[in-house]
């Protein structure tokens, strides 16, 4: 016996599923602005209102046990960054958007080919004559072999410096 599920379910379901990574950077945000935006604020306008003066200034509460809760957060929204990427890669359901047929990507599966950037739009070849470079250089005057001077122990070493003319 299948059990049916309905349109409901399967929206609550989602829900959570589809919102859980920008809740938890919109959680960061939140945190992050108000442990160094808002809360040294308020804690200098307590204090000036209460004593008459600011006498101590406010520590972070995210950088306290030596911001482990920067690094901590910087791992959960990477790997679900990450994570996230993958499954657009192999095709997950983009939040029920439909992509046009015309829409360019730059993807192309490992051993499939190589990638054709013409399709995107707005794209243009690539002037290949700029002109004259900086200070009339062109590429050609990069091509030069340089000298390299060796000092103790086979290590590069800086070249000597001109000297002037006495």
């Amino acid at each position: 016996m299948t059990k049916k599920i309905s349109e409901s379910e399967k929206k609550k379901e989602d829900w959570m599923n589809s919102k859980w990574r920008p809740m938890m950077g919109w959680m960061y945000m939140v945190v992050c602005t108000m442990d160094f935006i808002g809360f040294p604020v308020l804690w200098s306008l307590l204090q000036s209102m209460s004593h008459g003066q600011v006498s101590s200034q406010w520590q972070p509460l995210t950088l306290q046990g030596a911001g482990l809760f920067h690094i901590a957060m910087g791992a959960v929204l990477g790997l679900a960054a990450y994570g996230r990427t993958q499954e657009k890669l192999n095709g997950a359901n983009n939040g029920g958007i439909q992509m046009p047929s015309n829409a360019g990507t730059t993807y192309v599966p490992p051993g499939q080919g190589q990638v054709n950037v013409n399709n995107q739009p707005g794209y243009s070849q690539p002037q290949t004559n700029f002109g004259g470079g900086f200070n009339g250089t062109s590429a050609s005057d990069f091509n030069q072999p340089v000298s390299v001077t060796v000092g103790f122990g086979g290590k590069s070493a800086p070249p000597s410096a001109p000297q002037p003319l006495i």
